[in-house]
Parts: structure tokens; sequence; C-alpha cells
């Protein structure tokens, strides 16, 4: 289930045909997310596999890397204009000085779950017990970093008692645990399911849902998210409302379809030789999808004070997370403002 070599390119060059003269010359964009087979990604790829991109006369190119940190890299080094990854980046890069801005949230929980290997599973039965563990990641700075350190300081442990292995996502991540180079580690749909259903893997810290997230990390939360930086959100205010339009009619797709329906539409190596096991990752992480793409009040505090306790550089005295986020462009497509 790992795409080819780097990037994964799915998009299309849109006839001016269909968009008018003006549209001739658009700028080409590249959208970036940190593994586009993961589920929780899931509305980005949709918007393309739909024609949504098409249809707001949009040329563009989705691009692959194993980590959101990695993604974040690219989005700052201009290479990319829009990135799919957590929230919590933008958090964590306005702390080291940049300005970046989520449009479209896409999920209500963090969709990731902390597995132990059937390997170290005897006496591994709550984060207390990573003492002395190797834990993997998807990359050092990723979410699943963020996260794992809460995890474990929230457990009484302190980043010297446990070490964290950066080990990529989807095949890389399952080739870790399988090869015992981590005890436990930190993933997405549909690698959790793959793990779980060949007996390699069972469950330590559940966040696939949103009653499992706040359970875990002790309030809301929200995971993946489109997101851009400020100063190129304010300079291409027409192409971020059409590509947030796109992202919005996804997530409708989402609440309006079933498993069976959605996985029809992505493409096959998605879910490899094993559909049915998809669709049944898929049918229970539908309900952690956002339907309007809206930050959830009071949400961005809560992933800030996840972070000061898993990132002891980020001091929230120095945040200003009112330029984290903005709901000002899905709010225009459900008014139908352009």
């Amino acid at each position: 289930m790992q795409f080819p070599p780097r990037f994964f390119t799915l998009a299309c060059t849109l006839a001016a045909l269909l968009c008018g003269a003006t549209q001739a010359h658009a700028e080409k964009l590249t959208l970036m997310a940190g593994g586009t087979s993961k589920i929780v990604y899931l509305p980005l790829i949709l918007a393309s596999q739909l024609g949504y991109f098409k249809d707001e006369g949009l040329e563009f190119e989705i691009l692959s890397q194993p980590a959101g940190v990695d993604t974040a890299t690219e989005l700052l080094a201009g290479a990319i204009q829009g990135a799919v990854g957590f929230y919590d980046h933008t958090i964590d890069l306005q702390s080291r000085g940049k300005d970046v801005q989520a449009l479209v949230v896409f999920s209500k929980s963090a969709g990731l779950v902390e597995l132990v290997s059937k390997k170290s599973a005897a006496g591994f039965n709550t984060m207390a017990d990573a003492k002395g563990k190797t834990l993997g990641v998807t990359g050092l700075g990723s979410s699943t970093n963020f996260l794992t350190h809460y995890l474990a300081a929230r457990a009484g442990l302190s980043p010297k008692e446990y070490t964290v292995l950066p080990v990529g996502s989807d095949d890389t991540f399952i080739a870790a645990m399988d090869q015992g180079r981590i005890d436990a580690g930190m993933v997405e749909e549909p690698s959790a399911s793959r793990l779980l259903a060949s007996g390699g893997a069972k469950v330590l810290v559940d966040m696939r849902s949103a009653a499992g997230t706040a359970a875990a990390l002790g309030g809301p939360y929200v995971g993946p998210c489109f997101y851009a930086e400020r100063s190129w959100i304010n300079t291409h205010r027409d192409e971020t409302q059409k590509l947030v339009r796109a992202m919005v009619r996804s997530l409708a797709f989402i609440a309006s379809h079933s498993a069976e329906e959605i996985t029809a539409k992505v493409p096959r190596d998605f879910y490899g030789p094993d559909k049915a096991l998809y669709i049944s990752a898929l049918k229970a992480s539908m309900p952690m999808f956002t339907k309007d793409g809206r930050m959830p009040d009071g949400t961005p505090a809560a992933v800030l004070k996840v972070l000061t306790l898993a990132n002891s550089s980020i001091d929230p005295r120095h945040i200003d997370l009112s330029r984290t986020y903005t709901n000002e462009f899905v709010d225009h497509v459900q008014t139908g403002a352009k």
C-alpha cells in the first residue's frame, strides 16, 4: 500500500474551454500530504478523484511524503502551495516564527492509534509500560512524535526513559513492527487494521474516534486539515476559496455515501489486495470527519495544551491561536459567497 518513490501524483491540467480565457494561464498549484493513502487524508484525494478541483478550474498536482513534518518543510521552502497535515503543525510552526493557517479541518479526532507489537505485548498494557521501549513514529517533529511524547508524559515518563524511532508510515511502519525494530508505534488507518488483522499487534491507545481521542488526550482535538502560509492565502484568495470549496464538497460526499461507495472512488493502491479490510477500516473511521470543515470551538486551545506538554520549546504565552486557523473560507462555502 506504499506509494511509488517519493511522489504520488494525481491530477490533471484543465482545459481552458471549461474555465474561460483567464484560466488558461492559471498558476499550477502543488499540494502535498503526509502519506496520501492514509484514510485521515481522504478528503484531499476525493476532491481530485471526484473532479472537484477540476470543477473549480484549478490546474494542480498532489504529492505525497511519508510524514506530515516533511510536508510542512516543503511548504515553507515554497515547493508547494498547500499542505494537508495535522493542525498541530500550524502551532509548532508559529512557535518557530512561521505564519501558517488551517483552512479546512478534516477530522474532529486524532485519527491515530498506538499499537504494541505482538513480540513486545507481554507486560505492555499502558503507556507507563513504555519505559525502556522503542516507540515508532512517522518522523521526528511529526504529529505522531508530538502525541507519543504527550501520552508518555501523561503516563509519568520522561523522554529519557524511552526511545523514539522514525520509521515512516504504511509498509515501512508495518515492516518496522514485524521486524522487531519498534516495540510499539503510532499509526493511522488502514495500516492499523492491517497489523491488527494479521495478529501482529494489539491496541494500546485508540484515538481513531472523537471519544477515544478525548479520553487519551484529556479533551477535544482535531487532526488532519488543509493549511497554507498566510502570505500565500492573502495574495491568492480566489485560489484559496476554490481549494477550500472542493475539499468541503469532499467532506459532504463522505457524509452522504457509504464506505463501499467511497472506496469505489479511491485509487486501487489505497486498499491493495484486501478491499474488504479497507472498507471495514473506512466504515469505522467515517464518524471522525467533519461535515463542513470548520474548526470546532475551543479545540485550538486544547491542542496547544497538548503541544505545550509534548514540546518544551513551545511557550503558550507567545502563541496567537487566532492566526493558526480561519473559518472564513469554509463559511463562504456554506453561504455561497465567492
